[in-house]
């Protein structure tokens, strides 16, 4: 009797094993998917399957595919390697969801139009190509609180600025005890700038940087540069941009 007991036990662990390893990625989204983000044409498990279109935030992509990193449970972390293509460029990522709440993010790499920010930046018209490399990004109810990594601007075009690009710019990012901080400069602007911008735990951001007229800046933004005070004996403006995330 006690063998049969045990044979029974381990036939409904074996089904439950089953039910979970073949969890049909289409019945998870219908029952778990947050308010925001939208898939279709979704195939395979929960594992390790596919969508041909997903919509987030904003961001849209397609051929999205996704696997486990088992693991990575033993961190406490649901974890699986993603890829995607989007409209114009390409992100990939190891995605790892803790207990928590908060979600990481590793060897993340992609190429994405810099006019997915105008909704986080609240500035319209912006154009250009964003490329990123981040070994670490650790993200706790949408705020960075982690980072190590590089994001790089081409043919930045910010409509407030100038109506032609400005060129492109450069921003190495590491982790402090207060926050995430990421020292900017520029690469090939039509300015010389150099600053640093911070984001605290308390969702505030700050940048404070040093900005100054090159022979190629246009009348136009020179004259712009005149609005944020006296320059430095160098030429520099200080410019100090705050908000909130």
């Amino acid at each position: 009797m006690p063998t049969r007991r045990r044979l029974i036990i381990a036939g409904f662990l074996t089904l439950f094993a089953g039910l979970v390893i073949l969890f049909p990625a289409r019945v998870a989204y219908n029952w778990f998917a947050p308010p925001g983000i939208a898939m279709s044409r979704i195939d395979g498990t929960i594992w390790s399957g596919s969508a041909k279109h997903l919509s987030a935030g904003g961001v849209y992509a397609t051929n999205v595919r996704w696997h486990s990193r088992p693991l990575h449970l033993l961190a406490g972390r649901l974890a699986f390697a993603v890829e995607g293509s989007l409209v114009s460029g390409f992100i990939e990522s190891d995605l790892a969801f803790g207990f928590g709440g908060d979600i990481y993010l590793s060897e993340l790499k992609g190429s994405v139009p810099v006019q997915l920010l105008e909704h986080a930046t609240g500035i319209a018209g912006l154009q250009g190509i964003l490329n990123i490399q981040f070994d670490r990004l650790q993200l706790s109810d949408g705020l960075p609180v982690a980072a190590t990594g590089v994001a790089e601007v081409s043919g930045l075009l910010i409509p407030l600025v100038s109506q032609t690009p400005i060129g492109g710019f450069r921003a190495e990012f590491f982790t402090q005890q207060d926050g995430v901080v990421a020292s900017i400069e520029d690469s090939n602007g039509i300015f010389d700038l150099a600053g640093s911008l911070r984001i605290s735990s308390d969702r505030n951001y700050q940048f404070l940087g040093l900005v100054a007229a090159k022979p190629e800046t246009p009348p136009q933004v020179r004259e712009q540069m005149r609005f944020l005070g006296s320059p430095n004996e160098r030429g520099q403006y200080e410019l100090r941009l705050e908000g909130q995330l």
